[in-house]
């Protein structure tokens, strides 16, 4: 059992920078493949990013590719994504989820915990 807590959302300007952090609980959590999904009103929850266990490892949805980058701290059992020239579309209630395996790390249904999700609001 994994409780997985998102923070660092919140309302910005078009081209602006957020960083997200997504703590988790337990003492397993280098054992744990992380992804970053969003989900827009209307829409359905997508794939953003994800990071194998190491760290070694990072995968990317085409439409933010080379704007964030996701990261991890075993030492502090916390993911990061860091969103940089960010775009009225990215707004979005944002997940954090936790794999134990990674078999399909773009895949929603490959995620075993989930968090409550941070909003990222991006004005125009």
């Amino acid at each position: 059992q994994v409780q997985l807590v998102e923070s660092g959302g919140g309302l910005v300007q078009a081209g602006g920078s957020l960083r997200l952090s997504c703590a988790a609980s337990g003492r397993t959590f280098s054992r744990y493949s992380m992804g970053w999904f969003r989900r827009a009103p209307g829409k359905e929850r997508e794939f953003v990013a994800a990071v194998t266990r190491s760290g070694g490892s990072t995968y990317y949805a085409d439409s933010v590719k080379g704007r964030f980058t996701i990261s991890r701290d075993n030492a502090k059992n916390t993911v990061y994504l860091q969103m940089n020239s960010l775009k009225p579309e990215d707004t979005a209630l944002y997940y954090c989820a936790a794999a134990l395996t990674r078999a399909t790390l773009n895949l929603d249904r490959g995620y075993d915990y989930w968090g409550q999700g941070t909003q990222v609001t991006v004005s125009s």
